[in-house]
């Protein structure tokens, strides 16, 4: 690919994030420094620049760009901010949100996924990031509680549990919904007083699944 195509796709990709609602500067920014195509192998990799989720290993999706940055830009992120996020999948969330933020802790429950992404981490050189194999459903009570929480995987409903590590002040975005088909991205803000819940979109994302995964 010659520098000239590589610029064309990258401006194709920009715009394709800015039509769908992604408008924030610093995260359209943070989206033009990760390269997509550093999170997809296979034969999958010629569709890394296209807005489309896409398989990854252990039956999972990186999800498509446009909604990674939706959900970024929900989540408000600061530069100060300790960010959670429940599913590190292929890392590229992560990735991006390493940008925008002090340092992000993201987990999931297969091994090999932590495992790939962190290499990823170390190659393009993304020390702000800490990815453990462990119970996402359970959240990191250990390093709570967070400015800011993303779960990157279908609940019922917000689990308790990271509920109770959010920061009063505090946001967490997440999908809920009762099956693959009919599921709600929604943003929770934790206040004095309880929570405030507010519905955002109809996404589609795999289940939140709780316990570790045998890989």
């Amino acid at each position: 690919m010659t520098e000239d195509e590589a610029a064309q796709i990258k401006m194709q990709f920009l715009y394709a994030l800015r039509s769908k609602g992604v408008t924030d500067a610093r995260i359209l920014s943070a989206m033009e420094r990760i390269d997509r195509g550093a999170f997809v192998r296979g034969i999958f990799a010629e569709r890394a620049y296209e807005d489309m989720p896409l398989p990854i290993a252990c039956g999972q999706t990186i999800s498509q760009p446009s909604v990674v940055g939706l959900m970024t830009q929900a989540l408000a992120v600061g530069p100060r901010d300790r960010v959670l996020e429940i599913g590190t999948g292929s890392g590229y969330q992560a990735a991006v949100l390493s940008l925008l933020c002090r340092r992000v802790y993201t987990v999931d429950r297969h091994r090999r996924l932590v495992r790939e992404a962190q290499a990823v981490f170390e190659a393009l050189s993304l020390p702000n990031i800490v990815a453990l194999a462990t119970d996402g459903s359970r959240g990191l009570p250990d390093q709570a509680p967070f400015d800011r929480i993303l779960v990157t995987a279908a609940a019922e409903d917000p689990p308790g549990p990271l509920l109770s590590q959010l920061k009063i002040g505090g946001i967490m975005v997440l999908p809920v919904g009762q099956s693959d088909t009919v599921q709600s991205l929604i943003r929770v803000t934790r206040l004095e007083t309880g929570f405030d819940y507010e519905e955002l979109r109809p996404v589609r994302f795999v289940p939140l699944v709780e316990g570790m995964a045998g890989d």
